[in-house]
């Protein structure tokens, strides 16, 4: 009984603690991640720093938000696999509740027709520019990687298939395993995860049988929920570098099949930047925009689900996996694919469909500036985009 009780008070902790940073967590992946480190090693030190800087380097080797998959981890090596879920949970469930309320709020209006919406178009633009230049900087440093991502924003600009992304990131990752094969890492240091390596496999089998079983059941089926779990699983699956590079997945996903409008798509994408916690919560604005809060929460379900399996069926692996000097160049190459992916996303939908007139750029810039060199809280930002909206349509 003592037992369940310490249990279920470390639980408790958890989910507190969780839903407190997915209540003040502005600011992106890595404002997150610097929240986390605040709060979680050295408030509470409920691990090292050694530990939390191995699960960072894991959650960026591996697709999906980061962020959220390091709050998953922490849960995990706090209170085992419940503590990961309600870590979860407390983390995300702020802004998947607010992403859906602003869904069913448009419902019914026509977003082509609101001028605050391109108001938040704008702020995607600013947004998503901030994105690339900080990811640029870190991610293709040398000129082998500059071209690493030149290579994939041609092809996904000029192969725009359900499997370019896909495609780009493959050779990406063949590219840089033979540019950067000789890494070396002279770290030593293990980190232990209470995760037994069978339950691991377990995880890594269901992540890959997901991702094969289900677009065969999509195409032998009329099932329209299973076709929506099929995108957004997909989705979540294939995206390195964090929540903005999943944008021209869920794009091609989505608006092409007429499920949502390309102008209500990029008013959530907008309206995600004004809510804490990941911004994989923008598949819930989607999903309930498509089929109410219901929609939302299945889609919320599907898109972090292989976060989850990825990142419970590799901790017991990590240390062996971090010291190989071929994965590690694999991953450089995946990672500055990312780079151009993402610039292929902000000429299409983004700049195409909200940079119209001069003035779009100009109040882009504004707000671009607000946000990188201004450091305004980024609710600044996107209510500055939504009343900017209104009034330039009295112009």
């Amino acid at each position: 009984m003592k037992r369940d009780n310490n249990r279920l008070k470390t639980l408790l902790e958890i989910l507190f603690v969780s839903s407190r940073l997915g209540l003040t967590s502005f600011g992106g992946p890595i404002a997150h991640l610097g929240y986390f480190h605040e709060e979680y090693v050295r408030k509470r030190k409920w691990m090292d720093e050694k530990g939390y800087a191995d699960l960072v380097a894991l959650c960026q080797f591996l697709p999906g938000p980061a962020s959220s998959q390091v709050g998953i981890g922490i849960g995990v090596m706090r209170g085992g696999v419940l503590g990961g879920i309600v870590s979860f949970i407390g983390f995300t469930l702020p802004s998947v509740i607010a992403l859906i309320l602003f869904a069913l709020i448009l419902q019914g209006l026509n977003v082509a027709d609101l001028s605050w919406i391109h108001g938040l178009k704008l702020v995607a633009v600013a947004v998503v520019a901030h994105a690339i230049l900080g990811m640029a900087e870190k991610l293709t440093p040398d000129l082998k990687r500059k071209t690493i991502a030149l290579f994939a924003l041609v092809g996904t600009l000029l192969w725009q298939t359900a499997f370019s992304q896909v495609g780009v990131i493959l050779i990406a990752g063949i590219l840089g395993f033979l540019l950067y094969r000789e890494q070396t890492d002279s770290d030593d240091t293990k980190y232990e995860f209470p995760i037994s390596k069978k339950f691991a496999v377990i995880c890594l089998t269901l992540f890959f049988a997901l991702l094969i079983i289900l677009p065969i059941l999509r195409e032998s089926t009329s099932i329209s929920w299973i076709a929506i779990f099929d995108s957004f699983y997909r989705s979540g699956s294939l995206v390195f570098g964090g929540g903005h590079v999943v944008l021209p997945l869920l794009e091609r996903e989505f608006v092409p099949t007429g499920w949502i409008s390309e102008e209500a798509f990029l008013a959530g994408y907008g309206a995600a930047q004004a809510v804490p916690g990941p911004l994989f919560t923008f598949a819930a604005y989607i999903g309930a925009v498509m089929n109410g809060w219901q929609g939302g929460l299945l889609a919320t379900f599907a898109i972090f689900l292989p976060a989850f399996l990825l990142i419970l069926g590799s901790l017991p692996f990590w240390n062996m996996l971090r010291r190989n000097p071929k994965i590690k160049g694999a991953l450089m190459g995946v990672n500055a694919a990312v780079v151009g992916i993402l610039i292929s996303a902000f000429y299409k939908p983004i700049w195409t469909s909200t940079i119209l007139k001069p003035i779009d750029f100009a109040f882009a810039a504004i707000l671009f500036s607000m946000l990188v060199y201004w450091k305004l809280p980024p609710w600044v930002i996107v209510v500055t985009g939504a009343v900017g909206g209104l009034l330039m349509s009295l112009f």
